[in-house]
C-alpha cells in the first residue's frame, strides 16, 4: 500500500494511509488527432528481405511503426508508459530475413544524464504485436547524435539466432546467439569508436562517443544453418580506420585495407549480386561516396558531385535488389537550395539528380509532388524556387523495396516521402513523390487549448510550430504562419473572447520577437511588436478579455503587456516562477506559482501577492482554472494535486495523489454542473496514469489502459474539451496528440482517501486532516464512498469497522479486506 505524507508548516509530520485499493478503470476509446503523418525525424526504414510488403520505420522519439498494404503505418509501442518512456527512442531496428515474424528494436532515449535508464532490445515474434524485453547493461540513444547512421542492429541471414548490436558510448560490439535474449560483448572487436560530435558541449548532449555505426552481413558467404563468415562493421571514427571485417563469423577482425579516412561511414549497404559494399560518408564539407569490391578488395570513389556542388554529406543509401548496379544516395543535410537525391544505374559511374539548376533562382525538379495526406507540408506541386525546402533534409533513410523496383521510401526530418513509379526516373527522369507517412504521428506537443467556441483544438508543436485542428480526423491544411516559428512553446485563449489566441515561440526563426496574437482562433496572426528581441520560450497567459498578456519567459523572468504595449517585468514574482495562468472570467485576475508558493494578481498581472501554500511542493507544473467561476483553481505539483475555491487563499490536497503533472477541466457531466477534471498523476495503487473525476476530486476513475501508456507523463500536456463531456486531449513527447472519448458508463467511483487542507501562507502549526486521526486526538475516520442499500455494487464497499451497509458483492466480485476500515468488492479473477 502506498503511503502519502503531508508536512505541516511547523515541520510536524502527519502520515496518512492512502486508499488501499486501486481506483477502477473506465473504458476509453483513444485515437490520434491527425496531423498527417511524420512531423519529426524518421532515421530508419527497413524492408524485410524475405516477405514482400513487410517493412518498418523507426523514429527518434516516437517509437516504431509497421507498414500497411495501403501505405499507412501502424504504431507498435503505444503501450509504453511512464516507466518505459525511453522505449520510444529507437536507435536501431532489424526484421528477420529468415523468419519474417521476428522483429527486434534497440531502444533507449539518451546516453547522457538526461535519461538514467539503460537500454534494451525489444524482441517480437509476431511483427510487433507484442514484445519481450532483453535488458542491456548500458544506455541506448535513440535521440542522440548519430541516430540516423546504421543499422546498428543486424540479424545473421544464414543463422538467424545470431544478432549483432553496435553500442554507443565506447561500449563496443555485442553479440547474441539466442535470438536476442542474452548478449555478450565481442572482446576481439578492435574499435569502440572515437568520434564525439562536440567535445565540451555545455548542455551534455553532444559529448558522447557515437560508437558503432552499422553491421552488414555478407550474405554471399556461408551456408544456411551456419554463422555467416564475412561481416562488415562501420565505426564512427573520423580520422582513423573505420570499417572492419571478419571472415570467420566474428571470431577475429581486421581493418579493411585501402579504406578512406577523414569521414564517418554512415551507411554500409551490400549489393549481393555485385558482391559490392556501398558506403556513404559525411562530416562537414567535402564528404564522399565509395564502393568496395569485395572480391578484388578495390575501393572506388563514386561521389555524385564535386567542387562547389559538394557542400553536404551523404546519408541514406539504397540498392535495387532486382536490378544489379542500380543505387541511390541522399544528401544528408542540404539546407539550400533544397535536399537532393542521386540515382545511378551503372554502379555509380554516372548519376542523375532529383533536381538540377534552371535559370537562377529556379530549379528544374524532376518529379511531381503530392502532399494530400499532410497538406501543411505544402505547396501541393513541385516548388521550383531555390530555398524552399521540399524534398527534405536529414535524409538518413532511403530504401528501394527488394521485391518492387518501382516502390521506394525515404525518411526526412519531417515525414516519409516516396512513391510507386521509381523506374520512371530512368525512363523519363521524372517520378511521383508523395507524403506517405499516414498513421505515423511523431511530434512533440508543448501546448494544447480547447476553447469553448471555434475549433475544437489548437496546438503548440515542436519543430512544426502548431496547428488549428478544425477536424480531429483530417490533417490541417496549414500550420501557424506570419510569424513562422519552428517551435511554439505555449498557447492560450481569452476566456470571455475565445477567438483571441496568443502563442510564444522559442527563438528558432528569423524574427527576434517571439509573441504572436490571433483574433480569429489562430487562422491568421500578428506579431507582437511590444516583445523584446531575442526573448523567447516559456509559458503564456492571456487575460479573460484578451487585452493583457502575461509571459513567463525563458531567462528573462515574468513579463506583462497590455494593449500590445511593450512587455515590462513583473517585480513581485520570483525568478523561480514556473507557471502563469489567467482567470477565464475576470480580466484583472492572473495566477502564478513557484515551488510551494502560490500568487494572485487582481490588477491585470502588474503585481502579485503570495497566497496559500502548496504543501511540500518543490515544482509546480500546471494551473487549471474553472472557466465558469473566478478563483476556482487546480494546481499540479511534484507532491500532488491541490484545489482552491478561494483564489488560492487555502488549498486542499487531494489524497492518494503523490504526484501530478498535466491537469485540465472539461465539460461537466450534466448541464450547469462542475467541470470534469482530468489529470496525469501518480494515484494510489494504480501508479502513474491518466484519471478523471466527476465529483470535484472526491473520487476518480482511470481512463488509460495497458494499450495506451502515452510515454512520459511529466513531458505530456493535458487539455479537456469544454463542449464534449468526457473528451480529453493528451499531447505527448513524440507520438503526437491523442484524444479520448468515454466508451462506456462510469464504474462506481472510488475515493482516493480524505482531503488535506493546507493553510494560508501566514498560518503555522500542525496540519490536521478531516477524516483521519492525528496524534493525540480522537477524531473518527470516515469514507467518502457511497453506502449502497442492498448488494454492494462492483468496486463498492462491502465491509470495515462501523460499516452498516451490505457485505455481499455482486456476481463475479469478491469482498477483499484493504484495512480495518475498508473492504471492497473487486473482480474475483
Amino acid at each position: 500500500m502506498r503511503v502519502t505524507t503531508w508536512l505541516a508548516r511547523a515541520a510536524t509530520a502527519l502520515t496518512l494511509s492512502s486508499f488501499a485499493f486501486a481506483v477502477p478503470s473506465q473504458k476509453y476509446n483513444w485515437k490520434n488527432v491527425k496531423i498527417g503523418g511524420g512531423g519529426g525525424f524518421v532515421p530508419g526504414i527497413v524492408f524485410n528481405a524475405k516477405e514482400k510488403g513487410l517493412a518498418y520505420a523507426r523514429t527518434d522519439i516516437g517509437g516504431a511503426y509497421r507498414l500497411n498494404a495501403d501505405d499507412s503505418w501502424t504504431p507498435l509501442l503505444d503501450w509504453a508508459d511512464d516507466a518505459r518512456w525511453n522505449y520510444w527512442g529507437i536507435d536501431a531496428l532489424a526484421t528477420d530475413p529468415v523468419e519474417p515474424n521476428r522483429l527486434y528494436l534497440a531502444t533507449g532515449m539518451y546516453t547522457n544524464s538526461w535519461d538514467p535508464n539503460n537500454g534494451q532490445i525489444l524482441i517480437s515474434t509476431d511483427r510487433g504485436a507484442s514484445f519481450n524485453v532483453s535488458k542491456l547493461p548500458f544506455k541506448v540513444g535513440g535521440n542522440m547524435p548519430g541516430r540516423g547512421i546504421g543499422e546498428r542492429l543486424a540479424i545473421d541471414p544464414k543463422s538467424n539466432n545470431i544478432l549483432y548490436f553496435g553500442a554507443r558510448s565506447g561500449n563496443g560490439l555485442w553479440k547474441s546467439t539466442d535470438y536476442g535474449k542474452t548478449w555478450a560483448k565481442v572482446a576481439s572487436f578492435p574499435s569502440a569508436g572515437t568520434y564525439i560530435p562536440v567535445p565540451g558541449d555545455t548542455n551534455d548532449y553532444n559529448t558522447d562517443i557515437v560508437g558503432i555505426a552499422w553491421v552488414t552481413f555478407d550474405s554471399t558467404t556461408g551456408t544456411s544453418g551456419s554463422a555467416t563468415p564475412r561481416i562488415f562493421v562501420g565505426v564512427a571514427n573520423k580520422d582513423s580506420q573505420s570499417i572492419f571485417v571478419s571472415n570467420d563469423a566474428g571470431n577475429t577482425w581486421s581493418a579493411v585495407a585501402g579504406q578512406p579516412t577523414g569521414f564517418i561511414p554512415h551507411k554500409g549497404v551490400l549489393s549481393s549480386s555485385e558482391k559490392t559494399l556501398y558506403i556513404s560518408y559525411s562530416d562537414g564539407a567535402g564528404p564522399v561516396m565509395y564502393k568496395y569490391d569485395i572480391a578484388s578488395g578495390t575501393w572506388t570513389n563514386i561521389t555524385p558531385v564535386s567542387g562547389g556542388d559538394l557542400y553536404f554529406g551523404f546519408g541514406g543509401v539504397a540498392v535495387d535488389s532486382q536490378r544489379p548496379g542500380t543505387i541511390m544516395v541522399a544528401a544528408l543535410n542540404s539546407w539550400w537550395p533544397d535536399g537532393q537525391i542521386f540515382r545511378s544505374t551503372d554502379s555509380g559511374a554516372t548519376w542523375s539528380p532529383l533536381w538540377s539548376w534552371g535559370n537562377y533562382p529556379e530549379l528544374n525538379k524532376h518529379y511531381s509532388y503530392s502532399n494530400s495526406k499532410a497538406p501543411w507540408l505544402g505547396p501541393n506541386y513541385p516548388d521550383t524556387l531555390a530555398g524552399n525546402l521540399q524534398i527534405g533534409w536529414m535524409m538518413e533513410s532511403l530504401e528501394i523495396d527488394p521485391f518492387d523496383s518501382n516502390h521506394w521510401l525515404y525518411g526526412t526530418g519531417a515525414t516519409i516521402y516516396g512513391g510507386r513509379d521509381l523506374l520512371q526516373w530512368d525512363a523519363k527522369h521524372n517520378v511521383s513523390i508523395s507524403s506517405l507517412a499516414d498513421g505515423l504521428e511523431e511530434t512533440a506537443i508543448l501546448g494544447l487549448i480547447s476553447p469553448p467556441s471555434g475549433p475544437s483544438l489548437l496546438s503548440a508543436v515542436g519543430d512544426l510550430g502548431g496547428f488549428v485542428h478544425n477536424s480531429l480526423s483530417a490533417a490541417p491544411a496549414t500550420g501557424f504562419k506570419d510569424p513562422n516559428w519552428a517551435t511554439a512553446s505555449d498557447i492560450d485563449f481569452a476566456g470571455n473572447n475565445p477567438s483571441i489566441v496568443v502563442r510564444v515561440g522559442t527563438g528558432d526563426s528569423s524574427s527576434g520577437k517571439q509573441v504572436a496574437i490571433s483574433r480569429d482562433y489562430g487562422t491568421s496572426w500578428s506579431q507582437h511588436y511590444g516583445a523584446a528581441d531575442n526573448v523567447s520560450g516559456g509559458k503564456v497567459a492571456v487575460s479573460a478579455d484578451g487585452d493583457i498578456i502575461l509571459w513567463r519567459s525563458n531567462g528573462n523572468g515574468v513579463l506583462v503587456s497590455q494593449n500590445m504595449g511593450s512587455f515590462a517585468p513583473v517585480a513581485t514574482l520570483p525568478s523561480s516562477t514556473t507557471i502563469v495562468t489567467s482567470d477565464k472570467k475576470d480580466n484583472a485576475v492572473f495566477y502564478a506559482a513557484a515551488g510551494s508558493s502560490f500568487y494572485l494578481s487582481t490588477d491585470g498581472g502588474k503585481t502579485f501577492a503570495a497566497k496559500g501554500s502548496l504543501g511540500a511542493s518543490t515544482s509546480t507544473f500546471e494551473i487549471a482554472v474553472n472557466p465558469n467561476k473566478t478563483g476556482d483553481i487546480w494546481v499540479s505539483t511534484d507532491k500532488g494535486l491541490f484545489h482552491s475555491a478561494d483564489s488560492g487563499a487555502t488549498f486542499t490536497g487531494i489524497p492518494g495523489i503523490s504526484q501530478a503533472w498535466g491537469v485540465a477541466l472539461g465539460a461537466p457531466p450534466s448541464a450547469g454542473g462542475y467541470p470534469a477534471i482530468f489529470t496525469a498523476a501518480n494515484v494510489n495503487l494504480n501508479g502513474v496514469g491518466y484519471f478523471k473525476s466527476d465529483d470535484q476530486g472526491a473520487s476518480w476513475v482511470q481512463i488509460n489502459d495497458p494499450a495506451y501508456g502515452f510515454g512520459s507523463a511529466s513531458a505530456n500536456v493535458v487539455a479537456a474539451d469544454s463542449r464534449v463531456y468526457g473528451r480529453v486531449y493528451i499531447g505527448t513527447n513524440g507520438r503526437g496528440i491523442f484524444y479520448g472519448d468515454a466508451g462506456g458508463t462510469n464504474p462506481p467511483p472510488i475515493s482516493t482517501g480524505t482531503a488535506v487542507t493546507t493553510p494560508p501562507s501566514t498560518s503555522s502549526g500542525v496540519v490536521t486532516t478531516p477524516g483521519t486521526t492525528p496524534p493525540g486526538s480522537s477524531m473518527s475516520t470516515t469514507s467518502s464512498v457511497a453506502i449502497p442499500s442492498a448488494t454492494a455494487s462492483p468496486w463498492g464497499q462491502c465491509g470495515g469497522a462501523n460499516w452498516t451497509g451490505p457485505a455481499t458483492c455482486p456476481a463475479g466480485f469478491v469482498c477483499r479486506v484493504g484495512n480495518e476500515w475498508y473492504s471492497q468488492c473487486v473482480p474475483a479473477s
